[in-house]
């Protein structure tokens, strides 16, 4: 809230240069503000009384801004790649998407393995849930389990995410 739009009695009101005004009414700071040609913005509206501070708000709103960039190119956005498998998988296949899983967590991916049981594969869940262990265990050296292998109706799926020591 800036100026007219301040709707406290009171604010604590923080001068231009940083140092503490005290407890004044709201014309007054609107006052003191309009003096010296800046504007009056509630910093804390929940505290009591409300804190202003006097300041050039379009510089302040520049500012803040600036950080909001600053602070999005910081983000890493995490993309999760997925890996199918088979209960009944051959062992050149397993090798196979076992390269793929690598190659995504080298490029910093989450990869979520999973394994779709048709039919009656799925009274054979300790079949999958193996398969399941051995693609952890085969990428223990780049991937850290994230999740534990664990049934999602007629699929079992395992969350792998690379080690930070590859991150570097």
């Amino acid at each position: 809230m800036v100026n007219d739009g301040i709707r406290a009695r009171e604010v604590r009101l923080i001068g231009a240069d940083g140092d503490q005004l005290g407890v004044k009414s709201r014309d007054e700071a609107l006052k003191l503000a309009d003096d010296a040609d800046l504007d009056l913005v509630l910093v804390a509206p929940k505290a009591k009384p409300p804190v202003a501070k006097i300041l050039d708000y379009g510089k302040y709103r520049f500012e803040q801004q600036k950080k909001d960039r600053e602070s999005r190119k910081k983000q890493k956005i995490v993309n999760v790649k997925e890996v199918r498998l088979s209960p009944v998988i051959d062992v050149n296949d397993f090798n196979t998407k076992l390269k793929n899983a690598r190659k995504f967590l080298a490029k910093g991916e989450k990869v979520r393995v999973s394994i779709r049981f048709k039919g009656r594969a799925i009274t054979h869940k300790d079949i999958g849930r193996k398969v399941l262990d051995r693609m952890a265990e085969e990428t223990a050296d780049v991937a850290s389990v994230e999740q534990k292998p664990k049934m999602d109706g007629r699929s079992m799926f395992l969350m792998l995410a690379p080690k930070e020591s590859d991150k570097k």
